[in-house]
């Protein structure tokens, strides 16, 4: 089976390269803006007449798409996921080859919950900011392009090579800091947002099931359990060996703080108002992953401790 993996370089793009390559009866060939790419090509300003070509020569069976900008203005974030998305589908219905497509979405294209509730593919979207309506316009791009393609809502990634800016690479930053300079106290805001939190080598397990499917339409992928960030932070102080107090700032009076921790002593002058977990899904989230079960035989494997084990072992690791 000949795949196309755009995105290889990315957070969750990585990790499914290796699941694939592990594949003895896959050809993969990787399309990104970088060097070390297959195929450079920029999807956010290339042609779908030039990426047309490109898969008419490849002849791939299945196309992953985990491209996309998680952070920027509303424009960039258009354009890297929703235009991107626009020239892959047209490139497809173009093209000669037939492959199927894996999008990899997101569950911010839900925006919020209510707390207590399992977010199913069947809920009305209505994301929070930005973001989430990019990857939602994605979405609908895909599933209205007559293609055979499938699209994976990944709820909250984490693991190794979670990026150091993303919650909680913050919060392992914070306790590394603390840790060095021998604080005995950790301060942190925002902790009582709950999110479901999935390895991102189950979403690489996930990517690889879906691409030897059939399943079509929006599958959910997640672990199916919210968890409290602060309950997520007493795991990193376990995992870590911090032996410290931690305290959760109270920031009901005023707006949250844009930072998810500091030691003692850094100043505490207020941020920008944004919420610690900057996905405009409030302070609920925890995916129904039935579908992903029923349809693609897949269930996480990886418990969130081994996770935030691998995300504090390369915290530790920084200079």
């Amino acid at each position: 089976m000949r795949v196309l993996l755009i995105g290889a370089n990315g957070y969750i793009g990585r990790f499914v390269a290796d699941r694939l390559l592990a594949d003895p009866a896959v050809q993969l060939t990787a399309l990104g803006r970088g060097d070390d790419a297959d195929v450079r090509f920029d999807l956010a300003t290339g042609s779908p007449g030039a990426l047309t070509r490109f898969l008419d020569a490849v002849h791939p069976g299945v196309v992953v798409n985990c491209a996309g900008a998680t952070r920027g203005g509303a424009r960039d974030l258009t354009r890297h996921n929703t235009v991107a998305v626009a020239t892959v589908c047209e490139a497809l219905r173009r093209s000669g080859c037939g492959a199927r497509l894996v999008q990899i979405g997101c569950g911010a294209e839900y925006g919020p919950s209510q707390p207590g509730s399992s977010t199913a593919e069947d809920s009305v979207p209505r994301p929070g900011g930005p973001y989430g309506v990019s990857k939602l316009a994605a979405t609908e791009l895909v599933l209205g392009s007559g293609l055979d393609a499938v699209v994976l809502r990944v709820f909250s990634p984490a693991g190794p090579g979670t990026p150091a800016g993303s919650p909680l690479g913050r919060l392992a930053e914070a306790m590394r800091r603390a840790m060095q300079s021998g604080d005995g106290e950790l301060k942190l805001a925002g902790l009582g947002i709950q999110r479901d939190f999935i390895d991102v080598r189950d979403v690489a397990r996930a990517v690889h099931a879906a691409s030897l499917s059939a399943a079509q339409g929006v599958i959910n992928i997640g672990s199916g359990r919210a968890v409290r960030l602060r309950d997520a932070a007493a795991v990193l102080a376990r995992v870590a060996g911090f032996g410290g107090a931690l305290h959760e700032i109270d920031t009901s009076p005023g707006p949250v703080r844009a930072v998810i921790g500091h030691p003692r002593g850094e100043s505490d002058h207020a941020g920008p108002a944004t919420l610690p977990y900057p996905d405009g899904c409030g302070s609920w989230q925890q995916a129904d992953v039935r579908t992903a079960r029923d349809r693609l035989g897949w269930r996480p494997r990886i418990n969130l401790e081994e996770s935030l084990a691998d995300i504090w072992m390369e915290a530790a690791c920084r200079i």
